[in-house]
């Protein structure tokens, strides 16, 4: 037995004669008139209307938290440790307070103010303390000469 099957024709959106070009309604069988008629080329050229576009949503960025920690003492010395949540990825590196410094100022002046401030005095109190280690050295050497002659 032979089955003879028809191929499916593709399904268009531009119809021959749409309802709403030929003027007629499926209620009313009236014809129209030729100047109601609104080409076909046209209703072809013409794009629908494309909906608006919608927001994209927002982004929510990633955030990755590192703490950076820079203790310096009084002698001038400077250390940083370098954290991520509770986790350390770095720990007890010395560091120069120039580079301190410069860091400071890389990242923003209300930063680099006051870490300046705390340097300067760090270099004070040390040239204060290389002043009464040379005044007691000169007495020693004093104290030396003397005991030579």
């Amino acid at each position: 037995m032979t089955v003879d099957t028809l191929a499916a024709e593709p399904r268009t959106d531009v119809a021959d004669t749409p309802d709403d070009l030929a003027g007629t309604s499926p209620a009313s069988p009236e014809v129209a008139s030729p100047d109601d008629v609104t080409p076909v080329a046209e209703a072809v050229d013409a794009k629908p209307k494309k909906a608006p576009a919608k927001k994209a949503a927002a982004k929510k960025t990633k955030t990755l938290e590192l703490t950076l920690t820079v203790t310096g003492t009084a002698d001038g010395e400077w250390h940083a440790e370098l954290k991520q949540g509770s986790t350390y990825l770095a720990r007890g590196l010395a560091v120069a307070a120039a580079a301190v410094s410069r860091a400071a100022k890389e990242l923003h002046e209300d930063l680099s103010t006051p870490i300046d401030e705390v340097i300067e005095a760090a270099r004070e109190q040390q040239a204060a303390k290389v002043a009464a280690l040379e005044a007691e050295l000169e007495a020693a050497r004093k104290a030396l000469a003397d005991l030579e002659d």
